[in-house]
């Protein structure tokens, strides 16, 4: 409804988008992420730590991570997260690419920040199992009670992964 009532000048330069989309868009031979050439933008900054690799699950987690500003290595799209349950097992992502690149580019370290969810979790756990025959340093992102956040609204699992991963306040 929204681009029938769209002045025609609007929906013909979405058109012109989406065709352009179609025709430049590409995946990075690299990372996996959503590129317009063979690298990405941030496969190609020479002013990124190319031996320090973020894996995440999705282009989207991705774009958090980089609107953050936190991170000034390189990422690693696997494309999806295990999950025996809908049948996406290690060949059905890009755990293979990912160890490929740690040896090929002598990575220091792989920061897993996939999902805190079952299937997030459980693809960490199996690619830090997998890393450990390599010489790379192998760190997962930290999660807990957001910033702001009411413990009386915080899941348990969440509260116990606080607990659990809490760090020496004196130090900060």
């Amino acid at each position: 409804m929204h681009l029938l009532r769209a002045p025609l000048k609007d929906a013909l330069e979405l058109s012109e988008a989406i065709r352009e989309l179609k025709e430049k868009g590409r995946i990075c031979k690299k990372c996996f992420a959503l590129s317009d050439g063979e690298l990405c933008e941030i496969c190609a900054d020479i002013a990124r730590d190319d031996k320090l690799i973020c894996v995440v699950e999705q282009p989207g987690d991705m774009a958090a991570l980089e609107k953050s500003g936190s991170f000034a290595g390189v990422y690693h799209i696997l494309g999806g997260a295990l999950s025996p349950m809908d049948n996406v097992g290690p060949g059905d992502i890009r755990i293979k690419e990912l160890l490929t690149r740690i040896e090929k580019d002598k990575a220091d370290e792989v920061v897993l920040a996939t999902g805190t969810g079952l299937e997030g979790e459980t693809t960490a756990a199996y690619i830090s199992k997998i890393l450990l025959n390599l010489k790379v340093k192998v760190t997962r992102i930290a999660s807990g009670v957001p910033i702001g956040g009411d413990l009386k609204y915080v899941d348990q699992v969440t509260l116990k992964r606080a607990m659990d991963t809490r760090h020496d306040f004196s130090a900060d």
